[in-house]
């Protein structure tokens, strides 16, 4: 004798319901649509206040720790949550998750599994991030000029020969662009 599984709900609609009629159990409905928002893509990038470039360049790094995020992959070559985490700054858990995501909605940076450790995320700046490489080293100087900051080093060599510290950068990341990419 050939036994098959059938599902209850299935069962119960043979049992009760005629054939043809509409008929979807609760249990499946809140499954699938509980399923569903729970799987949904990544969001889409919010809309602009306006079309303005300057905000949209604040909306989409007019917070510290974005810019921080940026500078350590771009100066310290970070790659890992756990590596963000030791900041100078102290960024907390909860707001790195939420910058590393919107950094990647915005398309500054991209993320992947790490090949040997599958439970990881690698982080890598894509294009866009790279190309954000000359206006945070105008942004270093500017604080440096015109306030008292730490690491004189980094800016007396962006001082002296900033195209070769940018052309670093993109250095290290070039091919980079996938994070399984070595």
């Amino acid at each position: 004798m050939n036994a098959q599984y059938i599902p209850i709900w299935e069962y119960v609609k043979f049992l009760f319901f005629p054939p043809g009629a509409v008929w979807q159990s609760h249990l499946q409905d809140a499954s699938e649509n509980c399923y569903a928002k729970l799987m949904q893509k990544k969001k889409a990038p919010p809309r602009r206040r306006s079309g303005c470039p300057l905000n949209a360049s604040v909306e989409m790094l007019g917070d510290r720790w974005s810019l921080l995020i940026l500078r350590d992959m771009m100066l310290r070559g970070y790659q890992t949550f756990k590596e963000f985490l030791h900041l100078d700054e102290k960024i907390a858990t909860n707001i790195l998750a939420d910058r590393l995501r919107r950094l990647e909605c915005h398309g500054m940076i991209e993320t992947a599994r790490d090949p040997a450790d599958g439970r990881r995320q690698i982080y890598t700046l894509t294009a866009k991030g790279i190309d954000l490489a000359p206006v945070l080293t105008e942004m270093v100087l500017w604080a440096a000029r015109h306030e008292e900051t730490g690491d004189q080093a980094l800016v007396r060599q962006m001082r002296t020969d900033k195209q070769q510290l940018l052309a670093s950068v993109r250095e290290r990341w070039a091919g980079k662009h996938s994070p399984l990419s070595s």
